[in-house]
């Protein structure tokens, strides 16, 4: 995978202009003294507005990083369907106090009308555009937590939380500045996709692996770190492990394998 690292544009620089670097300390991650044992999933405890947030957060991510990708095409674009699919996104939108199901809801919904927009016109490889030019508004708005290699993994495992996701870290090796590991031991992405397709949901891709291990290798790069992952499929399910190091050079397993 190519890597890009050019300035944001478009509704992604937006958002950037606003706010800047930032540096943020989370709840749930910050009331444990610097080298003290690192809890395996810290983030149970995450209020429902934050999970909101974070929500919120990632489907402004997604709208404005496939915003970015489409104006970086040029002018092939039909800008009628482009209207048509923005009008679907932002449809009933919850109050931002809302509970945190309602945006996820909503979040769920907006991914698969736009992994349906891009693979329709560009096929599966427009993901990868996608995810890289999501990265880039990533960079902008994901606060810095002062954590180092282990602010994206952190991230992750935020996020796996939202789904409900398994998930622990290193008992041996506790995140840290120079390198970070995070096990999802069953992925709850897998279970909510299929509780969404019974609801009549349509989805455009046989797993979400497809996608995700784009978008959070990209993540991880537009951070300034080099991403590993493994994909797993055990008795507990589909899961996958993360790495994140500070380390130079290409990452030696960044490309989907399973176990």
């Amino acid at each position: 995978m190519s890597d890009r690292t050019g300035g944001p544009t478009g509704s992604a620089g937006a958002a950037g202009a606003d706010a800047g670097p930032r540096t943020a300390v989370l709840a749930a991650a910050s009331h444990r003294s610097p080298g003290a044992e690192q809890p395996r999933s810290p983030y149970r405890a995450m209020s429902d507005a934050e999970r909101s947030a974070l929500w919120r957060q990632r489907l402004h991510e997604a709208e404005a990083g496939l915003t970015r990708y489409l104006v970086s095409r040029g002018n092939g674009l039909h800008l009628t369907d482009w209207f048509v699919l923005q009008s679907e996104l932002f449809a009933d939108l919850p109050e931002p106090d809302a509970p945190a199901p309602e945006w996820q809801r909503v979040f769920f919904r907006d991914q698969a009308l736009m992994e349906r927009f891009l693979v329709r016109r560009y096929g599966e490889e427009g993901l990868g555009d996608w995810a890289r030019s999501n990265a880039e508004v990533h960079r902008e708005v994901e606060p810095d937590h002062g954590r180092g290699a282990a602010d994206p993994i952190h991230r992750i495992a935020r996020q796996a939380e939202l789904y409900g996701s398994e998930y622990e870290f290193d008992d041996e090796e506790p995140p840290g500045a120079e390198h970070a590991a995070l096990t999802i031991t069953h992925c709850a992405i897998w279970d909510y996709r299929e509780k969404a397709r019974r609801s009549g949901v349509q989805l455009t891709l046989a797993s979400p692996c497809t996608y995700c291990t784009e978008a959070l290798s990209a993540n991880i790069r537009a951070k300034g770190y080099r991403p590993a992952h493994r994909l797993t499929n055990g008795p507990t399910g589909h899961g996958c492990r993360w790495e994140s190091s500070a380390a130079a050079g290409p990452a030696a397993n960044d490309e989907p394998g399973e176990s």
